[in-house]
């Protein structure tokens, strides 16, 4: 693991490029946009947002879902991944908000991670996005870049997060989880990746530098 003085100076490069980098998934509300992370799971922003722009004209809360049903759901979801399991879990994830919640989206982790579909990650995502918290999530390419980057010493999604929380300044974590997928998607990327293109290059020692 690197000096964590470094690791900011890694993320201080990523901030001059964008300090305020957006997620790429389209929503409209705290519904939509938790539906879309559910989805992206294991699948491109760009690939749910083909899917979603007409679901979410017709389902863009929970009530509207149920109506819509199972069936009808998996017809606007089919190209994505998983998307039969996706569909089961958004359904039962809206009758629980229904049910429990009055149709609204709770602003709390652990209510949320009570939610199908729905774990740290995409709890995490929802309360960075939607509610500005610096709430650091880990996906694949979080890990990813941070192990190539030697930023912290875990290598599981829980012990990244908990080391970089220990690193990490709120202003940072605000913004980590865009700085980093944004970055492993198009420059760090798992095969083949873009290093002429890189823009911390000195900073890397990863045996995949090319």
């Amino acid at each position: 693991m690197r000096n964590p003085e470094e690791t900011l100076k890694i993320l201080d490069v990523f901030k001059k490029k964008d300090a305020n980098p957006p997620t790429e998934l389209e929503y409209t509300n705290a519904y939509t946009l938790l539906v879309a992370i559910v989805l992206s799971a294991q699948s491109t922003d760009k690939g749910v947002n083909k899917a979603t722009k007409e679901l979410f004209k017709i389902a863009d809360n929970p009530h509207k879902m149920l109506l819509l049903g199972l069936d009808g759901l998996k017809e606007y979801i089919k190209t994505i991944g998983l998307y039969n399991n996706k569909a089961k879990s958004i359904i039962a994830m809206s009758q629980t908000l229904v049910d429990k919640y009055n149709g609204e989206v709770p602003h709390s982790r652990d209510a949320l991670e009570t939610l199908a579909g729905v774990g740290r990650k995409t709890a995490n995502v929802l309360l960075n996005v939607w509610w500005n918290e610096p709430t650091i999530a880990v996906d694949t390419h979080v890990l990813r870049v941070t192990e190539r980057l030697d930023m912290c010493d875990g290598r599981t999604p829980l012990s990244v997060e908990a080391d970089m929380e220990k690193i990490l300044p709120d202003e940072y974590k605000r913004y980590f989880n865009h700085w980093l997928v944004l970055f492993g998607r198009y420059i760090c990327k798992a095969q083949k990746p873009d290093c002429k293109d890189c823009p911390v290059f000195d900073f890397c020692y990863s045996k995949d530098k090319r």
